[in-house]
């Protein structure tokens, strides 16, 4: 009798175990969609206005239009839409140069 149940526990347990596959996951095998990608001259930019906004991020010069349009531009890329990233980074540095240039400038001075 206990070989009985034996054989019928595992035959039950070897035909869930075949339903439990059936909502797997697919293998690793198969290829995941591709990340959008953007031009050469786009991934430049972008690099050029992370690095611009971070110097001037580390200064306590970033404008908030250049921190806002850095990351439209990165929103850009992960869509693959490098117009878009060539605007908003190309915006993005020239708006972190100026803080920095802001700087330089003397400090308004009211009266005496």
């Amino acid at each position: 009798m206990s070989k009985a149940l034996l054989v019928l526990t595992s035959v039950a347990l070897l035909g869930l175990s075949g339903c439990a596959d059936m909502n797997a996951q697919p293998s690793s095998s198969q290829s995941a969609p591709a990340k959008a990608t953007i031009s050469a001259e786009a991934q430049a930019a972008l690099a050029t206005a992370q690095a611009d906004v971070k110097a001037a991020k580390a200064k306590n010069a970033l404008w908030t239009t250049a921190d806002n349009a850095l990351k439209a531009a990165e929103a850009a890329a992960a869509k693959g839409d490098s117009a878009v990233v060539l605007k908003d980074a190309k915006f993005a540095s020239s708006q972190a140069q100026k803080g920095l240039a802001q700087l330089n400038e003397p400090l308004l001075k009211v009266g005496d």
